[in-house]
């Protein structure tokens, strides 16, 4: 059976620097060190860009760090362009704000198989834990059995089982798809399978769905599914939700390109030209998106 060779793990970020080095810390304490991350950034301001480059200087991993300007939310565009950054012939996206265990790397390394994707899982946080972990900058490495019971028991976990039991790789393969329990916050992908879908669609605008249309086009295009669960968890800092007035609109694409057996997005990797490998300094505040409203009122026809 053929092996994934080189692992690329692809971190999505935006204004959240704080988070975003709590996962990398995770990643640097992963007891598979033969992967690369490639940090695809949304238009975050000169604070992230200083955090990757104070991590970078101790990674025992290759790092790169790829920026794009802030127009609005474009993780599906932010994501192509760290598939088109990596070297990887299997591909984990990561969002940068969930928290790997340490056999992260290794669990999706033994569970890549030709012709399959593998959905992992997340255990999420209180808002409360999220909180002290990011100010007295914790670590969730060290965290016995007991620890992590006393965190679910408290509500600062939504789950248990998951962090202490790991399940062998068989009975995971799966004919039978629903993209409803699939997100790109933790997922592993082959490279040759992105390139057969041409990647993320640009063209979603606004939060939502942009990741469900890569899974139903992959499933479209004869790729199954196997279930990363009880192997491949990350821990889910807590954050607001996102601005979600386009998510109906967004899950109506999904839903129509399911039904038409859409393989291909029109607006993809193959529409695109590499992006910068750092930002220049920004002056908008973090969490400000300046070309939201505009998108948004586009898209609304307004």
């Amino acid at each position: 059976m053929q092996q994934a060779s080189k692992i690329s793990v692809i971190i999505t970020t935006y204004n959240r620097p704080d988070a975003l080095a709590a996962v990398l810390e995770a990643c640097f304490c992963q007891d598979d060190n033969q992967f690369e991350i490639i940090i695809a950034d949304d238009g975050s301001t000169h604070n992230t860009r200083q955090c990757v480059e104070n991590l970078k200087r101790r990674s025992p991993v290759p790092l790169l760090h790829v920026w794009q300007p802030d127009e609005g939310f474009r993780a599906a565009r932010a994501r192509n362009q760290g598939i088109l950054a990596a070297s990887g012939d299997y591909i984990i996206f990561l969002d940068g704000d969930c928290m790997p265990q340490p056999n992260f790397i290794s669990q999706h390394r033994k569970l890549a198989r030709p012709g399959y994707l593998v959905t992992g899982s997340r255990v999420l946080l209180s808002p409360g834990y999220t909180l002290r972990l990011l100010a007295e900058r914790l670590s969730l490495r060290g965290l016995t059995v007991w620890d992590k019971l006393k965190l679910r028991l408290t509500g600062d976990l939504n789950k248990f089982l998951q962090t202490v039991l790991t399940l062998p790789n068989f009975g995971r393969e799966s004919r039978r798809f629903s993209w409803r329990r699939i997100k790109s916050c933790n997922l592993g992908v082959w490279r040759s399978d992105l390139t057969t879908v041409n990647g993320f669609d640009e063209s979603f605008q606004g939060w939502g769905h942009e990741d469900s249309d890569l899974v139903v086009r992959l499933f479209n295009a004869g790729v199954m599914r196997k279930e990363g669960a009880f192997a491949t968890e990350v821990y889910h800092l807590w954050h607001k939700e996102n601005e979600r007035s386009l998510e109906d609109r967004n899950r109506h694409i999904v839903l129509q390109r399911a039904a038409d057996k859409t393989v291909r997005a029109a607006q993809g990797l193959q529409s695109q030209t590499p992006a910068n490998s750092a930002p220049a300094p920004q002056a908008v505040p973090p969490g400000v998106r300046p070309a939201a409203q505009a998108s948004l009122a586009a898209a609304n026809g307004s």
